[in-house]
């Protein structure tokens, strides 16, 4: 019997009611993905696409976790700015890192027009807001982004900002109209789908028990099943397991938080006025936009490093919006939900090649949805010989996590951070 999806604004609006057998008995195969996210099934519907044979084993259902119950968010960079990245890696390779994510966002649009995922309810724009005033700081950098990668933004002042989003809380905003929010979990769904119908065998309440990657042929083994593939690619992301340790030793699992509001289309609209998303600018901040025609609200937010979860994770959330826009006191929350993502201590994405044979392709926290989308297509690239863009992310490689040291030192540094963004908040006031 089929796992179920937890219960998220997502797992009630999904399409779709298809589930795929678990694995059992011998198989060979060239490929065999290990997680059905949306970097395993990216790279499996272009491995498909090229010809290849593509064994795909999802622990639970595919899109379970992170990939299926996001905020929804489809844009450009990544979990950490790109003056990090040019620290580390130089100029140059920064700009073309940056370029691969805007690659990603159009992964995404394209595979949408491609399928004609009307399901996918892609609605274009995001607002990144500040609290507070960054005395042209923030136009400046609207300004650079603009003339160095082309990306299509304007920026928003005070007055405009406050005319969309009317809350006394924000200064300032850039509205990024080339990104976009979706439906995460029927996109991941339909890529599951086209896979399929190109011979792919996905199978979900899989779970892979053990691993050998020495010889030529690596063998991955279920429960009930042995998979011998030239190659394997793993893309397990907050729910990795201890199959492959240095994985497993190279992420924090961090938590957060979404919730949805009651139908409410008036009291909605008295607050939010555009179909724009908004993404906090602050560490750790709140990240929300309107589904259902704009008569609800998804509300996400509060990271943590705690992995179980609060007794009242609405009321948690509820308070941020509230805070944000008192004119929502009457709102009511319907359902609030948590997952885990995988951040690496760098906040890069950890792409590229254990050993031969062995892939990896996970750490998307925070930024996942374009990167998950260039991760896997690198990965597939890299396996079929078309390009080696993989080797762009060897800097931020399999770096140890810190283990229990490296998540308090995590969750101090984002305590450090929303210290940092209160302070700017009240010298703005």
């Amino acid at each position: 019997m089929a796992s179920a999806y937890i219960d998220t604004y997502y797992s009630r609006t999904v399409a779709t009611s298809e589930t795929y057998p678990a694995a059992t008995g011998r198989t060979q195969t060239d490929v065999c993905i290990v997680g059905g996210g949306l970097a395993g099934l990216t790279a499996g519907l272009k491995l498909a696409r090229s010809g290849r044979k593509v064994v795909l084993l999802e622990a639970q259902r595919v899109a379970w976790g992170a990939s299926g119950r996001n905020g929804g968010f489809v844009s450009a960079g990544y979990a950490t700015g790109l003056s990090s990245i040019e620290r580390r890696v130089g100029r140059d390779q920064a700009k073309e890192l940056y370029r691969l994510s805007m690659e990603g966002v159009e992964i995404v649009r394209r595979t949408i027009d491609e399928l004609d995922l009307q399901d996918a309810k892609l609605v274009p724009g995001i607002a990144k807001a500040l609290r507070y005033d960054s005395r042209g700081a923030l136009q400046a950098a609207c300004e650079t982004q603009q003339r160095e990668f082309g990306l299509n933004l304007r920026y928003l002042p005070r007055d405009e900002v406050r005319r969309l989003f009317v809350s006394p809380k924000y200064h300032e905003a850039i509205l990024d109209e080339g990104a976009f929010h979706f439906h995460p979990l029927n996109y991941g769904r339909a890529l599951a789908r086209e896979a399929a119908s190109l011979g792919s065998a996905i199978h979900e309440n899989s779970p892979v028990i053990s691993v050998d990657l020495e010889g030529a042929r690596k063998i991955i083994r279920t429960r009930d099943a042995e998979i011998a593939a030239e190659h394997v690619v793993f893309t397990t992301g907050g729910y990795t397991g201890a199959v492959l340790p240095a994985l497993k030793r190279a992420f924090l699992p961090i938590a957060t938080y979404v919730l949805l509001t009651e139908h409410a289309p008036e009291l909605v609209r008295s607050a939010i006025r555009t179909r724009a998303a908004i993404l906090d600018d602050r560490r750790a901040g709140d990240y929300y936009r309107l589904v259902e025609d704009g008569s609800r609200i998804l509300w996400g937010g509060r990271i943590t490093t705690r992995t179980t979860d609060p007794r009242d994770i609405a009321a948690l959330l509820r308070r941020e919006m509230v805070t944000t826009y008192p004119q929502l006191a009457g709102l009511k929350v319907e359902i609030a939900w948590s997952g885990l993502m995988a951040y690496a201590r760098h906040l890069m994405p950890q792409i590229g090649q254990w050993k031969p044979g062995a892939w990896y392709c996970t750490a998307f926290g925070g930024h996942g949805m374009n990167t998950t989308a260039i991760g896997g297509m690198v990965i597939a690239e890299g396996i079929t010989g078309e390009s080696d863009r993989y080797r762009l992310f060897a800097p931020f490689g399999l770096a140890w996590n810190g283990g229990i040291l490296g998540r308090t030192a995590a969750q101090l540094t984002y305590w450090s951070y929303q210290a940092a963004d209160a302070a700017k908040e009240f010298r703005s006031r």
